[in-house]
């Protein structure tokens, strides 16, 4: 507990002083440092977020959220019907794939093909949104959508013929020879991710299994569910139904890429701890002057009969008030920063005529911002705490001082 006195003495040795100057000068800069350390680390980890959710976003909405592969055997859909399935599945879809190659004048460019039923390509994400150019239902046996980035490399626009070479071979009285098909480009998607984009296709499913001599009994069941994120625990689930067949998921698909951000993200967090932890270590210096400029105080405290537990509450009061506010200050700075982080991008960008956050790099048109109350409430509690450590050590010295000495040289 913490008594009146020891109250009134903290807020006493935290009011300015003239002849405290550089102290105050300290504590100030402190506040600031510890601050803007915290604001920063909320801005960084917010945009950091909102990158990686508008990531996921995307890749979900062109992706299947899990997959079923067959090994040697069809799929046999109506275990599907399962009650733990049902619950989150929104529907799934018959599909397969092969790798092509695109030939279009004197350019080849190799492709994956992806197969889907007519009814079934409609139901696609990437279909609906507001950048598909073409007719939805346009999936025909003849004809291929293709992505925005392939169409500006190919310089193909709607209408315009391909011709698709296979790897699997046609036997003919000369010999085998790669399978050659042609297609009419009947629609342009944007999945926002220009790898998508430049590199997949969609050909109606029985014209690819045809292409690549492939079995219907080969085909995947491709899976979209109510809510893809927690994708683990439906894999498991989804796997002990499907034990002999291969079950991925999204995450699985793009694994090396969220690891990536995952380090990038906790390595920035340590980084970015350390403007934190410099910072507090102004509140060493500043308790420690405090220290030597109230030693005639402390002196006259002890001789009174303050206890040195009280002397140490004091001066570990006065570091933890200037550590704690720092840090609401700093959640303050940062939750307004992250909201506005896209207006201040803006304005920035329009005022120095400077590109920040291009398009074509990031596949972003607006900076991402999402703020987590679990990841503000981590850097709250590391900011407080590392001002709880660097304040343990002036306030110890303080405790041990003589007052017989201190107030003889005082």
């Amino acid at each position: 507990m913490i008594s009146q006195l020891e109250k009134e003495v903290t807020l006493r040795f935290l009011r300015s002083r003239k002849k405290d100057g550089f102290l105050n000068v300290i504590s100030i800069f402190s506040f600031i440092g510890i601050g803007l350390g915290v604001a920063v680390l909320i801005i960084v980890m917010s945009v950091m977020n909102g990158f990686r959710t508008e990531l996921v976003n995307k890749i979900i909405g062109f992706n299947s959220h899990l997959t079923i592969k067959p090994y040697s055997k069809k799929i046999e859909a109506n275990k599907l019907q399962n009650e733990k399935i049902l619950n989150n599945l929104k529907y799934y879809l018959e599909s397969n794939s092969g790798e092509a190659v695109i030939l279009k004048n004197e350019t080849t460019k190799g492709i994956l093909l992806r197969g889907y039923l007519k009814l079934d390509f409609e139901k696609l994400e990437i279909i609906n949104n507001e950048n598909f150019n073409g007719i939805k239902n346009s999936l025909q046996k003849d004809s291929i959508s293709i992505g925005k980035e392939l169409s500006f490399s190919l310089n193909l626009e709607i209408g315009d013929n391909i011709v698709l070479m296979s790897p699997s071979s046609l036997h003919t009285i000369i010999g085998s020879l790669p399978r050659q098909k042609s297609f009419i480009v009947t629609s342009i998607f944007d999945s926002g991710l220009a790898d998508f984009d430049n590199n997949v296709a969609f050909i109606n499913l029985n014209s690819l299994e045809e292409f690549f001599n492939y079995s219907s009994d080969d085909r995947n069941l491709e899976l979209f569910l109510k809510d893809p994120q927690n994708i683990e625990n439906q894999k498991e689930i989804i796997q002990k139904i499907f034990e002999d067949e291969f079950v991925f998921s999204w995450a699985d698909m793009n694994s090396s890429l969220f690891s990536a951000l995952k380090v990038e993200r906790n390595v920035m967090f340590i980084i970015l701890s350390l403007i934190i932890i410099v910072a507090a270590f102004n509140i060493i210096s500043g308790l420690t002057i405090l220290v030597k400029n109230k030693t005639k105080d402390i002196g006259i405290l002890k001789s009174i009969g303050v206890q040195n537990k009280s002397i140490v509450k004091i001066f570990f009061l006065v570091g933890i008030l200037i550590g704690t506010s720092a840090t609401i200050f700093g959640i303050f700075l940062g939750v307004t920063f992250s909201l506005y982080v896209e207006n201040l991008r803006q304005f920035l960008s329009n005022t120095f005529n400077i590109s920040l956050f291009p398009e074509e790099i990031y596949f972003l048109s607006k900076m991402p911002s999402e703020i987590n109350i679990s990841s503000i409430t981590l850097i709250a509690l590391c900011s407080i705490f590392i001002t709880i450590i660097v304040s343990i050590f002036p306030a110890m010295k303080a405790a041990k001082l003589d007052p017989i000495k201190s107030l003889k040289y005082e």
